[in-house]
């Protein structure tokens, strides 16, 4: 029988074939070698039409940049084994976590797994109900990779009760972070206890634990932070619905330059409410969430890398897990102004001092079916999304620094989008989308800047040449009252077949009051997949601001330039 070993080249894995005969692998279990490879990559040019010059902050000088990415997992039975390298030469992306330098081993992880028992020793990712308490996990767009390094275990004393305990510290660049963090998980489901036939009922209770040293002269709270939380989900036919509460005791604030003192000390709490019906046709989900000083971190006070930036602008050494709850968009205009959770206290001065947030999501779903009126022959999709974020409302000083928040109501508005997406196929080959979004966003509250109200049209068309070849046009325009102004974009994308691909974008910020700023950003390059193989490049330029990914954000510097993704797994 054939076996595929990989030959790691310095862009990829090639495959190499080599014979062995069905006899002894009979005999013989080596296990299984499994893994993924992945390189990012990009080449910084000069620009004069935006100003940019890669000898320049951020850029300093480093042109060529590029995060490599090499996952190698071994399996026998129940015990698996791994180890990630990771590359950062010479230098990471730009604006990733300076404490992805160099080439190091970044994961490295050992488990013996049976039908009850599962143990893990080394770096292990994890998530506790929602995330909203703890979760450990990697997204490599974004620059994050929280594992914790230490052991976990968990228990399945039956096919209803699911029980984790674990320890380790948080994983910082190639290092850990200082503080020691506890957890404890269970999960029950209570469907065959309470003896339901058509619903479903699971409810769970966890607890996570940050030990950290107190720097010297705070002693108004412990050393020991302590947090819980409880959760519900419940399916019923059509309906279902859940909720998470949770809570973290008292804790020194982050404040003024994100210091801690002994008298800022504040408990943290995080409520989150989801139902929703879906049958036939009809869709609707609604979220609304609470959360208020609960940005929990693996260490109370962040490290900076400059004056201006600390850790937490690399989504570093956050424990918990807060996305957005809003809609993820993929026009590109309706991605210039995006809301990131507002979660932790910030006093920004005498004007500007937040808490936390609240507000919620709703989406509608609903297929007109063929042969109606407005279903016609193809049948029509309407989907309609609304959400609105809000600071929480109360009492608030700044010196000394304090505030008392009220339950219910809202206070200062950061974000809200009402958008509607209109989907119809008028004959075999032709399929055609419109959206309209209308997005309000406060920048002098969340980044700095103005408010800005944009209305945004998208119309885009796919045609069909065969079952596998395809193109797609988009054109989108944003009108906004503020900031850079108004805004136009197209996009033509070609998809050859199962193997390649093309596409070139260019979105236009004509209306900017600066006339030297009405810029071009254009982007065009391709893909080719062979396999569980993906080679992509692509030139063009990079708008400065914030790059999200499933409503987790971070900052990036305008760019132009080159840039190279190869990935694959094996």
């Amino acid at each position: 029988m054939k076996k595929i070993l990989f030959l790691l080249l310095p862009f990829g894995v090639a495959p190499v074939f080599a014979q062995e005969s069905d006899s002894l692998q009979e005999k013989k279990d080596y296990g299984r070698i499994y893994g993924s490879f992945e390189s990012n990559s990009a080449w910084y040019t000069n620009d004069k039409g935006t100003g940019v010059n890669q000898h320049d902050a951020p850029i300093n000088g480093e042109a060529i940049r590029s995060n490599n990415y090499l996952l190698v997992n071994y399996q026998l039975g129940g015990f698996t084994a791994g180890i990630q390298a990771e590359s950062y030469e010479p230098a990471a992306l730009l604006n990733y976590n300076p404490g992805f330098d160099g080439t190091n081993v970044g994961i490295w992880y050992a488990g013996y797994k049976t039908e009850t028992l599962e143990f893990t020793a080394g770096y292990f990712y994890e998530q506790f109900g929602n995330g909203m308490l703890l979760r450990a996990w990697e997204d490599r767009a974004l620059g994050i990779n929280t594992a914790l390094r230490g052991g976990r275990i968990v228990w399945r004393p039956s096919a209803n009760v699911r029980l984790t305990a674990l320890y380790g510290r948080q994983r910082s660049g190639f290092g850990v972070a200082n503080g020691d963090i506890y957890g404890f998980d269970s999960d029950f489901n209570l469907s065959k206890v309470l003896k339901f036939e058509e619903s479903d009922l699971s409810i769970g209770l966890s607890y996570v634990g940050r030990k950290e040293e107190l720097p010297a002269g705070i002693t108004a709270f412990d050393a020991l932070t302590n947090a819980f939380s409880g959760r519900f989900n419940f399916i019923n036919g059509a309906f279902y619905a859940s909720g998470e509460y949770s809570y973290k005791a008292e804790d020194g604030v982050l404040s003024i330059q994100n210091r801690l003192s002994n008298n800022f000390v504040k408990p943290g709490n995080a409520i989150q409410l989801n139902a929703g019906y879906s049958a036939d046709g009809l869709g609707i989900d609604a979220t609304v969430r609470r959360t208020e000083n609960f940005k929990f971190l693996s260490e109370r006070e962040p490290t900076y890398v400059d004056a201006t930036s600390s850790s937490l602008n690399y989504n570093d050494k956050v424990l918990n897990f807060t996305p957005a709850l809003t809609k993820q968009h993929h026009s590109n205009l309706a991605n210039i102004y995006v809301y990131q959770a507002q979660t932790k206290v910030d006093f920004l001065g005498n004007t500007i001092m937040k808490a936390g947030e609240t507000g919620g999501q709703i989406d509608f779903y609903y297929d007109f079916a063929k042969e109606t009126l407005l279903g016609g022959k193809y049948g029509t999709k309407l989907a309609i999304n609304l959400s609105s974020w809000h600071n929480l409302p109360g009492e608030y000083r700044l010196n000394p620094a304090e505030y008392d928040t009220n339950i219910f109501g809202v206070g200062e508005k950061y974000f809200s989008d009402y958008n509607l997406e209109l989907r119809k196929q008028f004959s075999e080959n032709w399929h055609t989308a419109f959206y309209y979004i209308r997005q309000y966003y406060n920048k002098q509250w969340q980044e700095g800047g103005d408010k800005v109200n944009t209305n945004i049209v998208t119309a885009e068309a796919t045609y069909n040449f065969a079952e596998n070849k395809s193109i797609r046009v988009e054109g989108e325009h944003m009108w906004a009252d503020a900031d850079k102004k108004n805004w136009a974009g197209a996009t033509v994308e070609l998809n050859l077949n199962d193997k390649y691909s093309l596409y070139v974008w260019d979105i236009y910020n004509y209306g900017n009051d600066d006339a030297s700023k009405q810029i071009h950003y254009y982007n065009f390059g391709g893909a080719y997949r062979i396999g569980a193989t993906r080679i992509a490049a692509n030139y063009g330029r990079q708008r400065g601001g914030l790059v999200c990914v499933g409503g987790v954000c971070r900052f990036v510097p305008e760019s132009t330039g080159l840039s190279l993704t190869i990935s694959t797994a094996f």
